[in-house]
């Protein structure tokens, strides 16, 4: 599957663009601040209804503007019994002060969550940081992102414990002593619900750090093993309340601090994922260059992932990743996304000419796009 063609009215900074798009490669070229990474977030939100970065809709909407658009057209969409159909059409419009309508094929969703994994997507960009140096709900989105793309049940699994989750911190800061009986039945609820999805990111991780240990070793290449004089040994750990007893069990245990404190203490909400350089957690280890092999490496291994467990190739968003790395690494990137295994390519980047230098190594079909101010205008090969 592919995004054909781009539709956006009033989306942040983006007044309004129509962009045919290539199959393959394509590379948006502009300085900072002029609507490259806002062209991308338009491509994340017909994945997954909300924008990469702000979770807020009315503050999508382009200032003094009293509607935003996005549409897309997506090719080689595969239909029932893997038939494969002409064209899907996703949109989306939002007034301010009114509910988004999301659309697919000009039919609205229900609910939205119906929606997530119809156009599979990775987003790498600099805000990933965040996954080693932020706290563990970044670790947890992480997770939660790429299991929700192929596994509907999970959602649901998720919903039903947050739900629980609420009702029992909004019984616990009561003045007034709870019904102890409908703690426990919601302490029932979010044991059950919550055991299944620590199962599921369970699963996930231990199917995903081989993977992201091979790709990690082929962006570091030869070249990194000897400057560095050492192996890079990389891995990660899924760390949970569950591993330690029936999670019912854990949370009920620990009811009279939680009152105490107003909040509950235990559960899957406080789930973990630690990142680690020879054993040790790559936030104290790690250089910047490290960091953001690590990172790239990690979501470029879910990328394979979802690969692996989708109907289709996912659509891969590259966000100014060649800043703070060197050339031997940048290099091995682009062997890595130029092979069989990946589809659409969208990458932003202030130079062009390290663009070019990447394309004519690459065999390739792709359209470079000039972003200034908002305005997307298609530009010349060289």
């Amino acid at each position: 599957m592919f995004l054909k063609k781009l539709t956006i009215v009033n989306y942040k900074n983006i007044r309004e663009a129509s962009v045919e798009l290539s199959p393959k490669m394509n590379c948006l070229i502009g300085r900072n601040g002029q609507g490259k990474t806002n062209f991308l977030d338009a491509v994340y939100y017909l994945s997954f209804c909300r924008s990469a970065f702000n979770p807020i809709d009315s503050q999508l909407i382009r200032h003094e503007e009293p509607f935003c658009m996005i549409e897309g057209s997506y090719q080689g969409v595969q239909g029932v019994q893997g038939v494969q159909d002409d064209v899907m059409t996703v949109s989306c419009g939002m007034k301010r002060g009114m509910k988004k309508h999301f659309k697919k094929n000009k039919k609205e969703y229900k609910r939205l969550s119906e929606h997530i994994g119809q156009v599979p997507l990775v987003f790498i960009s600099p805000s990933d940081n965040l996954l080693i140096e932020g706290g563990s709900e970044e670790r947890r989105r992480l997770m939660d992102v790429v299991i929700a793309q192929y596994d509907h049940t999970y959602i649901e699994q998720l919903g039903c414990y947050n739900r629980a989750l609420q009702q029992r911190n909004a019984l616990l800061k009561q003045e007034e002593e709870p019904d102890s009986q409908l703690l426990d039945i919601l302490e029932q609820e979010m044991g059950r619900y919550g055991e299944a999805v620590s199962a599921r990111r369970q699963s996930f991780v231990e199917e995903l750090v081989p993977v992201f240990q091979q790709i990690y070793s082929s962006i570091l290449g030869s070249q990194g093993v000897k400057e560095s004089g050492r192996n890079e040994e990389v891995s990660l750990r899924y760390v949970s309340h569950c591993q330690r007893g029936a999670l019912y069990d854990v949370i009920r245990r620990d009811r009279m601090k939680d009152r105490a404190v107003g909040y509950s203490l235990h559960g899957i909400h406080r789930d973990d994922l630690e990142m680690l350089l020879g054993g040790y957690p790559m936030k104290r280890e790690g250089s910047q260059g490290q960091n953001k092999t690590f990172v790239l490496a990690l979501k470029l291994a879910q990328f394979d992932f979802l690969r692996r467990t989708s109907h289709t190739i996912p659509l891969l968003l590259l966000d100014d990743i060649f800043d703070k790395l060197d050339a031997s690494r940048v290099e091995q990137i682009v062997k890595l996304v130029s092979g069989d295994n990946f589809g659409q390519i969208f990458i932003t980047d202030t130079n062009r000419d390290h663009l070019d230098s990447i394309l004519r190594h690459s065999a390739m079909d792709y359209q470079l796009f000039m972003v200034s101010n908002g305005d997307i205008s298609l530009m010349e090969h060289v």
